[in-house]
């Protein structure tokens, strides 16, 4: 069956995880305990992140999870900050956080928009750090729909965004592909009915993530030559 959109998740698939977020996490977690690298030391563990090599465990809260996920995570060593207070020191350090394409970004998507295609954001991030980063690598406008945790839609693995950007546009989801580098953005597109695009620029392996994916591509630069093979 044709595919008529395309739906992403965020931090893996369109940006490289590792190399967006490594270098954050150190930064942020140093932060938020006050410039004590043994204290930032078990903030990283309560998310999987390590501080030595910058590196998160594939099981990582920040991988696949919301920011209030996170911030429950960090909540129990953190008692001077209320959970609010924390949420929007996350939003706002995340937000701005600089951004690495997994591919160059701008002209792929513009290939992918030919003939009408619609292409789509799902993420378990906010959507205001989501639009922001989408801003910052200038393909904002190149988006009919944005999605994250907050909008009202829930959350992967759930299926509600996706399901919500395929009404939104008149789309059956048996026509749209959902895009992921993780099992949670795979999960969701088999629950939604969509055909699921599995890549390589998050953290899962090829093997993790293909009982779940109708094709595992090593990145989103691959996806106009897998269409018109299809």
């Amino acid at each position: 069956m044709p595919i008529d959109a395309l739906l992403f998740d965020k931090d893996g698939t369109l940006f490289d995880f590792a190399a967006t977020w490594g270098v954050f996490g150190r930064d942020l977690l140093l932060q938020l305990a006050d410039g004590d690298a043994a204290r930032a030391t078990d903030l990283g563990r309560a998310i999987g992140f390590d501080m030595v090599t910058q590196e998160y465990a594939r099981d990582s809260v920040v991988i696949a999870g919301t920011l209030n996920e996170v911030v429950e995570a960090l909540a129990p060593f953190l008692d001077g900050l209320r959970h609010a207070e924390l949420l929007n020191i996350l939003i706002a350090q995340s937000s701005a956080a600089p951004q690495i394409p997994a591919v160059p970004l701008a002209p792929l998507l513009a290939e992918l928009r030919k003939g009408g295609r619609k292409l789509g954001v799902a993420t378990n991030d906010g959507e205001e750090p989501a639009l922001q980063h989408l801003e910052s690598a200038g393909i904002r406008d190149l988006f009919d729909f944005v999605a994250g945790y907050d909008s009202g839609h829930g959350f992967k693995p759930g299926p509600g965004q996706l399901l919500a950007f395929a009404d939104q546009l008149g789309i059956a989801p048996a026509r749209v592909a959902m895009v992921g580098d993780s099992r949670h953005d795979l999960e969701a597109g088999r629950a939604a009915g969509m055909t699921t695009i599995g890549v390589l620029t998050g953290l899962a392996t090829a093997d993790a993530l293909a009982p779940l994916a109708d094709v595992v591509l090593p990145d989103i630069g691959h996806i106009p030559g897998w269409l018109a093979s299809a």
